[in-house]
């Protein structure tokens, strides 16, 4: 279990907060097999009917952890812990509720996508900057974003790194509601537990219709897993880390 991830089960939620708040909660690969491992248990129980996921601070996650990701953590693994996590969250039979606190970059955005009901506090934004950095949408996001929002607006995120405000979210159907920051944490509680309460069975196989078209998305984040993959070797990748790093703009061949 990493120290960076903090489980809570009670009134049959359980919520999993992303704490990390000195990296502005960047996500690194034993922090993924932390939230993949918890959402896996909390899937296969009675203890817990409805699972949160949210992040400590004033930043619900600013994406993965790059030096984590330059340095292969994850290449001798049979599946990566980051697509245990985000397959964890896509085929969890129970719903998953996601409570943005602040800035959801990269996967903060893409993981979205797979959670069942997506609120968040006013101060929150979102953005994928994957081709600012060298590499390809992730998650089934170029799949699952242009159907949420459009494809003028996917596209305008995916391509051009345009970052949504929580109004403009709400507006464009990738977020559910919108709430002051204060109020937050006890809304999306209290809807969590409403939803704990109801007929199990019937929550699962509403899901479950509503989620019809789980094999294509699972072959699409395999597709794009492997260019993903193969971009993380890329002189593109490598450039856009260096220049953060070193804090210039990159030059590309």
């Amino acid at each position: 279990m990493s120290n960076h991830i903090k489980i809570d089960t009670c009134d049959r939620v359980t919520t999993v907060t992303i704490s990390r708040t000195e990296k502005k909660n960047a996500i690194t690969q034993d922090m993924y097999a932390a939230m993949a491992d918890a959402i896996n248990e909390y899937d296969s129980t009675d203890d817990a009917r409805a699972i949160i996921i949210t992040g400590d601070g004033d930043m619900f996650t600013s994406g993965n952890d790059l030096q984590d990701f330059s340095t292969g953590g994850d290449k001798d693994d049979d599946i990566p812990p980051v697509s245990r996590f985000l397959i964890a969250i896509k085929d969890c039979s129970k719903p998953v509720i996601a409570a943005v606190n602040g800035p959801a970059i990269g996967v903060g955005l893409t993981m979205l996508l797979h959670c069942d009901l997506v609120y968040a506090a006013e101060s929150a934004t979102f953005g994928a900057p994957f081709v600012k950095l060298g590499l390809v949408p992730e998650a089934a996001s170029s799949m699952l974003l242009p159907a949420a929002v459009g494809m003028a607006v996917a596209n305008d995120i995916l391509l051009a790194g345009r970052t949504l405000t929580a109004k403009e979210a709400l507006e464009h159907g990738l977020i559910a509601r919108v709430f002051k920051e204060v109020e937050l944490a006890d809304a999306v509680r209290d809807i969590a537990i409403s939803i704990a309460g109801a007929a199990p069975n019937a929550l699962r196989r509403s899901k479950s219709l509503i989620r019809n078209n789980q094999e294509r998305v699972s072959q699409h984040m395999m597709a794009e897993g492997q260019v993903f993959a193969e971009q993380l070797q890329s002189t593109d990748f490598m450039e856009s880390v260096a220049a953060m790093m070193q804090k210039r703009q990159p030059v590309y061949s």
